[in-house]
């Protein structure tokens, strides 16, 4: 594994991971290492500075662990060698927050070439990226520990005043010039960019009641006690950001347009004051960007916002709806497909005048279908919603298609950024773009100048994944997914281990968490799945009142339909993990008898309503047992590919025929 410093080794959590790195790189922390080589440093950055800049990443395609390995070989920082490879790689897959989170975004997507093409993969997670991005929860620990930070910051302003003036004068004037030429381009002194402001306020002059240290930090101090005032309500009271606002302006005096600032002028008065351990002012920074998104955003067409004052901490997590408890169990059977891996000679595809290399002997028609719409999408220039079933290859289509028109259209696609919700997917998304890359080397005879690779955070490139939860039971080893991503990972690791030497094992996840929707359980990693419950969001929460107020003004959709929507979806997602291609076989229980009704049977999606018959309805468990053994029976005989042929495989030579390509037409619009 890659050797990190010894500072950030022992930590665990991504907060503590940025604001460490951040003390040791900053450039302010290296410069007075420079006067200084004994005071702590961060030798891989300065290797990486020095050299990495000077050397390109070669033409590749790089998983997390290549871009460790890379740094491991060379003493270079992993993290911020993927930062700097992506504005000249090829193909860029990471977390959707890269892309949607303003202050991730702002400092790691701001230079990518604007005519690439952009991929959200599992779309339907668009929505809660975007508001956990833009939304800010403060509890009473978090603002008595704001007290603090402003002591702090007090006793830092008094000590520079005394010893060096002029660079607090200096602070001044950059923001009396505005906020644009008051903030720093260097890539170590910031890990998180201010919640957006509009480009038009960057520019203005810092008003001038927020410009001294001093004025600053009294101002922060009166916008903290209204805030703890606030929260000491007996009772949930939600307000609109404009009323919140007047009532800000009436009691302390305190105004709109200072507040718009409050995130970008903290920032400032941090850098000048040489803070190297911004982790310790995460509470100050959490209510100064409060400040900056209740200031610059409110109701309008296409947002919402509201504030939700509470007199407790509001719970996170997922409940279900109070509705009946389980019941009997409903058993759904997989696809009945089963065999090897198809081998991985050529397929040259003509997808409406364009010629696609795709990397397996035989293509499914939806695959076939989904390119057509797909290359439609990018001649047009515009915006595109494709779905596909679980498990018929939408990412290894999407890939082959886009790499094909990148090579045929190099002026109008650049850059492919592919954002993906967890690093598991990452990860697949890399491996089927390296066998892409190896196919089209194969078939050209030479390698290619094509770098692709992967970036997250500092906390999955620099440190190692360590610790494990492990239960030995009587018959099967049982392994619990935890919140810790670390123990998750090695626990994953170790369920497969036991199901290739035939231990056999069991995993227990959350449905919402990483594994429901990250992980694929292939062939023999995942025979059954068993749904306990209905996978319900907590209805309580005020985030989601807010979302399904705005669904109902906005859209007319009622909150019921809404939620068993999202759930059913949530469900789907469970369960799909076990079925990962048409050859491949598994079970979907659905333990719980909700699953039985109409309006909940109705939002599952087709592809598993089709084998959730009424026979396989309300059974007990017994009936379901007999249920799956006979499904198990079946799936054990001999299975041969070629009888698929011209049902759910299509040949090249099939697909080349005017009537397959009919029957792909017809099978496109009923979807």
């Amino acid at each position: 594994m890659y050797p990190p410093s010894p500072q950030v080794t022992p930590l665990r959590f991504g907060k503590d991971v940025d604001g460490k790195c951040h003390s040791l790189t900053a450039s302010y922390v290296r410069a007075q290492y420079q006067q200084d080589p004994s005071l702590p440093h961060c030798r891989f950055y300065e290797e990486f500075d020095v050299h990495g800049r000077q050397v390109p990443l070669p033409a590749g395609i790089y998983n997390l662990d290549d871009l460790k390995a890379v740094g491991r070989r060379q003493g270079w920082c992993p993290y911020f060698l993927a930062r700097y490879s992506i504005l000249h790689a090829n193909v860029v897959v990471y977390s959707y927050h890269y892309l949607l989170d303003p202050k991730i975004a702002d400092l790691v997507s701001k230079e990518l070439a604007r005519k690439a093409v952009v991929v959200f993969d599992e779309a339907h997670n668009i929505d809660n990226v975007c508001i956990d991005s833009m939304s800010v929860n403060l509890t009473r620990r978090t603002l008595d520990r704001c007290q603090g930070n402003l002591e702090t910051l007090q006793k830092a302003v008094l000590r520079i005043k005394e010893t060096d003036e002029q660079r607090l004068r200096e602070e001044y004037r950059r923001l009396v010039e505005g906020l644009r030429e008051a903030s720093t381009a260097r890539e170590t002194n910031a890990h998180l960019a201010n919640p957006v402001l509009p480009d038009e306020v960057l520019q203005e002059a810092v008003p001038g009641s927020i410009r001294t240290a001093e004025h600053f930090l009294g101002f922060l101090r009166r916008l903290l006690e209204y805030v703890k005032w606030r929260l000491r309500v007996q009772h949930v009271v939600q307000e609109s950001p404009p009323a919140f606002l007047s009532s800000l302006a009436q009691r302390v005096c305190i105004q709109r347009k200072p507040l718009r600032f409050c995130a970008e002028r903290l920032r400032s008065l941090l850098h000048t004051l040489e803070i190297a351990d911004l982790a310790d002012f995460s509470p100050l920074t959490l209510l100064a960007n409060f400040a900056t998104l209740v200031s610059t955003y409110s109701k309008g067409k296409h947002t919402t916002s509201c504030l939700c004052w509470a007199p407790c901490q509001l719970q996170s997590g997922s409940q279900q709806s109070p509705e009946d408890c389980v019941g009997s169990v409903g058993v759904g059977e997989g696809l009945k497909g089963r065999g090897t891996d198809s081998a991985a000679p050529a397929a040259r595809l003509n997808v409406d005048g364009l010629l696609v290399y795709f990397p397996y002997d035989y293509i499914y028609p939806e695959q076939f279908s989904y390119m057509l719409e797909l290359k439609r999408t990018l001649d047009a220039k515009g915006h595109g919603v494709l779905e596909m079933p679980s498990g018929t290859g939408k990412t290894v289509s999407l890939l082959a298609l886009i790499m094909a028109y990148q090579r045929a259209y190099p002026l109008e696609v650049t850059k492919l950024i592919y954002c993906s919700r967890t690093v598991p997917e990452i990860e697949k998304v890399i491996e089927e773009l390296r066998k892409l890359l190896n196919f089209y080397e194969k078939q050209e005879g030479e390698k290619l100048p094509f770098l692709g690779l992967a970036l997250s955070s500092r906390k999955n490139l620099c440190i190692h994944p360590e610790g494990i939860l492990e239960n030995i039971q009587r018959n099967k080893l049982l392994f619990i997914e935890t919140q810790d991503g670390a123990e998750t990972s090695v626990a994953l690791e170790k369920y497969q281990e036991a199901c290739e030497n035939g231990r056999g094992a069991i995993l227990l996840s959350v449905a919402r968490g990483k594994v429901s929707e990250g992980i694929d359980f292939v062939h023999h990693f995942g025979r059954a799945v068993i749904m306990f419950g209905v996978p319900y969001v907590y209805t309580q929460s005020r985030i989601l009142k807010a979302r399904l107020e705005y669904l109902r003004d906005q859209f007319q959709i009622r909150e019921n339909d809404f939620l068993t929507f999202d759930a059913m979806r949530h469900a789907a997602q469970c369960v799909g993990r076990a079925i990962r291609g048409k050859t491949d076989y598994g079970l979907m229980v659905f333990a719980d008898k909700r699953f039985a009704r109409a309006d909940k049977r109705g939002k599952l999606p087709r592809w598993i309503q089709e084998h959730l018959t009424d026979a396989n309805l309300n059974l007990t468990v017994d009936e379901g047992v007999q249920v799956a053994k006979y499904f198990l029976r079946q799936m054990a005989q001999p299975f041969h590919r070629e009888d698929q042929l011209g049902l759910s495989l299509l040949s090249l030579e099939q697909l080349e025929s005017e009537e397959t390509l009919r029957r792909i037409e017809q099978i496109a619009q009923q979807l």
